[in-house]
């Protein structure tokens, strides 16, 4: 595939005018201070490295993670849009993430300095004291639903009641869960939640093991496309964001390379949309899925949304919240409302759909 190419100086140096990028003031300022008391020539040369020192980066490595839920990471990663606005100076490492939990994992080990998890996930961290901010928001997908074997006698939620479940806890798929029992009439105590990754329960359900999966798509629209399991309840309402999040002090210290990276992601926004056949070859590749079931996932997946972390999210995060204390995944109903009023920092979005 032809690699899009973009010029670094492009969206970065605008994006350090737009947000007035801490370090690099700070550089240009050390660099004035060496030169006050200084003579000519040396003056000369402190600005001299001043203005070299404004051209270079706060940091020598960026890791940011990937992950099959988040086709954009995907793209952004295909087309080297990071490597091509950082150049040679910043090494740019890639981590997979196999869930929003592994990503928040990833985060609170400072093993990523920038992950991808669904917005309750997000809310999940937060709310338990990882220093996470959301700064993108990816897509809004419906990329969760309740899935039980093509020939299954279950037929609605409620009949759900007595039997195992396989969910990741701490993801999208498991708060959708605890969202469906609840509007039916059931508790997380009516079922038996049998803690899985992802596609270990997909093959728990198609197996056997469980009697239903709270899925998550690409590996819930494989199941339906190679082992004919079905979606027994779909509601796109209980399906929160793909959201962007950052270590704090990845924020503090390196502004300038989050803003490539929210950069890169608006890239790569446009680039989906301009070329859906190859976004799904990509997905197909990395996921190992037919092309026609990446199609079908990237069908539920709405890329063409506001990134600008805020009130929609807000509200989704609000319904949510009270299922996280409920379900004794969050404390109290203090850390949850601290983390919401706390979790988001709209800043490097606006700067890159400004730009």
């Amino acid at each position: 595939m032809t690699r899009h190419r973009t010029s670094p100086s492009r969206r970065t140096r605008a994006s350090f005018a737009a947000l007035g990028m801490t370090a690099v003031a700070a550089l240009a300022l050390t660099g004035c201070v060496a030169g006050e008391d200084s003579d000519g020539d040396a003056a000369d040369a402190a600005g001299g490295d001043a203005s070299a020192s404004t051209a270079e980066w706060s940091a020598d490595t960026l890791d940011v993670d990937f992950a099959t839920y988040n086709p954009l990471s995907l793209i952004v990663k295909d087309q080297g849009f990071i490597e091509d606005a950082l150049g040679d100076d910043v090494t740019v490492t890639w981590t997979q993430s196999a869930g929003s939990n592994k990503a928040n994992e990833l985060l609170r080990a400072g093993a990523v300095d920038v992950g991808s998890t669904a917005g309750s996930a997000a809310l999940l961290a937060r709310s338990n004291g990882s220093p996470i901010k959301t700064i993108d928001i990816y897509s809004q997908p419906e990329w969760s639903a309740l899935v039980v074997p093509g020939d299954s006698a279950i037929t609605d939620v409620a009949d759900l009641k007595g039997k195992t479940v396989a969910a990741t806890k701490g993801t999208d798929p498991y708060f959708f869960l605890l969202q469906a029992l609840e509007a039916n009439g059931l508790s997380p105590q009516d079922v038996t939640v049998q803690n899985l990754q992802h596609a270990d329960g997909r093959a728990a359900l198609e197996n056997g093991s469980v009697d239903a999966w709270a899925g998550l798509d690409p590996i819930m629209a494989a199941s339906e496309a190679e082992s004919g399991t079905k979606l027994l309840y779909r509601n796109v309402d209980f399906n929160t964001y793909g959201f962007l999040n950052a270590t704090e002090s990845f924020l503090d210290e390196s502004p300038d390379l989050a803003q490539v990276v929210v950069d890169a992601y608006e890239e790569a926004r446009t680039w989906a949309e301009e070329n859906p056949e190859q976004t799904a070859d990509i997905l197909a590749g990395v996921a190992s899925i037919d092309p026609a079931v990446a199609t079908s996932v990237l069908e539920r997946t709405h890329f063409d949304v506001d990134p600008v972390p805020g009130d929609d999210q807000r509200a989704v995060l609000e319904k949510v919240a009270p299922i996280l204390v409920e379900s004794g995944d969050v404390a109290s109903e203090g850390a949850v409302d601290d983390a919401l009023d706390s979790l988001f920092d709209d800043t490097y979005a606006k700067a890159a759909t400004a730009s």
